[in-house]
């Protein structure tokens, strides 16, 4: 008798499961009708199907807000490193360019076209200097947010979300969208209430989730 009741108990799970993994599936078709034609082709049926199977525990939904939390302090340190440098630049040229002004204007007239020219060939200097520190800070920037998406999509691949692996090639627009897609499900999943996908008690987001707008990765 036991083991007959434990027999139906796990035919009631599965189909609950299969439920789920309906519903959810159903809500992605419904999204994947919002991105562009040329992501849509991509987005076939079996690899929805896939999505909504990572989905279906929830584990998934509590990673991406963490991912993606990560990503915008991220990108907030890289943007204010480079308005600190831009404005130390400003500075430099500002002062330079007030030392110049305070020797020419103390100068004797015949020694004016000489200052101006070694003038200018400061300025000269200062601003390849510049140019190669700004050079050197968006390379920076660039490598960080490349790291930052691999550790994005090792995450995603680990926690088992199908299209999801380390790459730089044309992949990552693919994996983008599909982030964005669990993204607009979860946020859907705030506003109209988890049971209404039929997840039950699996997935739970955080509700600070609720009241922000993320994005992807780019990021």
């Amino acid at each position: 008798m036991d083991r007959y009741a434990g027999f139906l108990e796990e035919v009631a799970d599965d189909t609950r499961q299969q439920e789920r993994h309906y519903q959810l599936l159903s809500a992605l078709q419904s999204l994947v009708k919002e991105l562009p034609n040329s992501f849509q082709q991509l987005l076939s049926y079996t690899r929805l199907s896939d999505l909504a199977l990572a989905l279906l525990d929830g584990t998934v939904f509590k990673i991406v807000p963490g991912v993606l939390e990560i990503q915008h302090l991220i990108e907030k340190s890289l943007y204010n490193q480079r308005l600190r440098l831009q404005s130390e630049h400003r500075v430099l040229r500002e002062a330079l360019r007030q030392k110049h002004q305070e020797v020419q204007q103390a100068c004797w007239p015949h020694d004016l076209p000489v200052l101006q020219v070694a003038h200018q060939q400061e300025l000269e200097v200062l601003g390849h200097q510049i140019r190669e520190e700004q050079w050197a800070m968006d390379w920076k920037i660039i490598l960080e947010l490349d790291r930052k998406v691999a550790d994005q999509q090792s995450t995603l691949e680990k926690a088992g979300v199908a299209g999801f692996y380390v790459t730089t090639n044309p992949q990552l627009m693919l994996q983008m969208n599909l982030l964005e897609l669990i993204r607009k499900l979860q946020q859907r999943g705030c506003q109209a209430g988890k049971a209404s996908l039929g997840l039950g008690g699996c997935w739970q987001p955080p509700a600070a989730q609720c009241d922000q707008e993320g994005s992807p990765v780019p990021p």
